[in-house]
């Protein structure tokens, strides 16, 4: 798993992560990257995640609950998409969900 420091360096504003966002919570800055306006009022639905496809996005797990723990983010190969959880002592999960299969659960 690719751990990038700064997360908006990497967004390449093609604008699937604002388009996606239910609660229009994306914006742009002057140099067209991409930014959560009011984080508080994230719903935490992963959405923009797996939209991005330069893997730019990070997202707290619990952080609506004060956690800062664990940094999620997706990475899509093929039908797969990869979900990585990068914890604090820098141990790294993965879970791996097709994409043809995911609307079983």
């Amino acid at each position: 798993a690719m751990a990038r420091k700064n997360c908006q360096n990497a967004c390449i504003g093609c604008g699937k992560c604002h388009d996606v966002c239910p609660g229009t919570l994306i914006k742009t800055d002057e140099q067209g990257k991409a930014y959560i306006k009011y984080p508080r009022y994230c719903w935490g639905c992963t959405s923009c995640l797996k939209e991005c496809p330069v893997y730019a996005i990070r997202f707290y797990l619990g952080a609506d609950i004060g956690g800062k723990g664990v940094l999620m983010h997706t990475e899509r190969h093929g039908d797969i998409l990869d979900w990585i959880f990068e914890h604090p002592d820098g141990k790294v999960e993965n879970i791996l969900i097709s994409t043809k299969e995911s609307n079983r659960y």
